[in-house]
């Protein structure tokens, strides 16, 4: 079986400072041995990562809409913020990737999706939703992703979201071994999802970060 964090940010995220052999290190000594590196608009983290990982890494981006974030998973080339919704999801299918929801309906994060006719309207299109995110204070929210999930019969994934090597691991998800994507959507849905939610003052890290890189740039 495969420990596999599915939510991961690196120093290549606008709010993120942690660097690549970090997040091996922490890896390795934690036993989580695939990732789903899913960096804010990008995807060079994710690919130089997966060339010096002793593990799994799959290749994520999360997407910034008008209506909130859409993770890109099977990447292979990075998506552009701040297209609708529509075009999102069609940019990742056409990458023959997957669409999966992080986070929904955390209310403290405005970059979550929160309406609920919005997000079932493209429901039919979605292939998984982040039912565990380690980030995520909003109570009651992962109740109802996990119910979004099973009333559309979609994938449930966890993560951490972690923007500190710290918290890799906090979320993860216990499934078989895999190759590509079609295995990965079949391991997925005899996941076994594990962990606990960070601790809040982890947020102050990743505005800290924000506060440095936009004030660098």
């Amino acid at each position: 079986m495969i420990k596999a964090d599915l939510h991961v940010h690196t120093l290549y995220s606008m709010d993120c400072n942690t660097p690549l052999d970090q997040i091996i290190t922490r890896c390795l000594e934690i036993g989580i041995n695939c990732l789903a590196i899913a960096d804010h608009g990008n995807i060079e983290g994710a690919l130089k990562l997966k060339e010096i990982a002793p593990f799994q890494v799959i290749i994520a981006e999360e997407i910034l809409t008008p209506s909130g974030e859409i993770m890109g998973m099977f990447l292979s080339e990075g998506i552009p913020s701040r297209l609708s919704v529509e075009q999102t999801i069609q940019k990742i299918k056409e990458q023959n990737g997957l669409v999966c929801i992080p986070h929904p309906y955390d209310k403290l994060r405005l970059s979550a999706f929160n309406d609920s006719k919005e997000l079932e309207k493209i429901m039919p299109l979605v292939d998984i939703v982040e039912v565990f995110n380690a980030r995520s204070l909003m109570p009651g929210s992962r109740t109802r992703a996990q119910k979004l999930a099973q009333k559309f019969g979609k994938l449930a994934s966890a993560g951490s979201d972690a923007h500190t090597a710290t918290e890799i691991g906090n979320a993860y998800i216990e499934i078989p071994e895999f190759r590509d994507k079609d295995e990965f959507m079949k391991s997925l849905a005899r996941g076994k999802i594990s962990g606990h939610k960070s601790n809040p003052l982890v947020h102050i890290a990743s505005t800290r970060n924000k506060f440095k890189k936009n004030n660098i740039s």
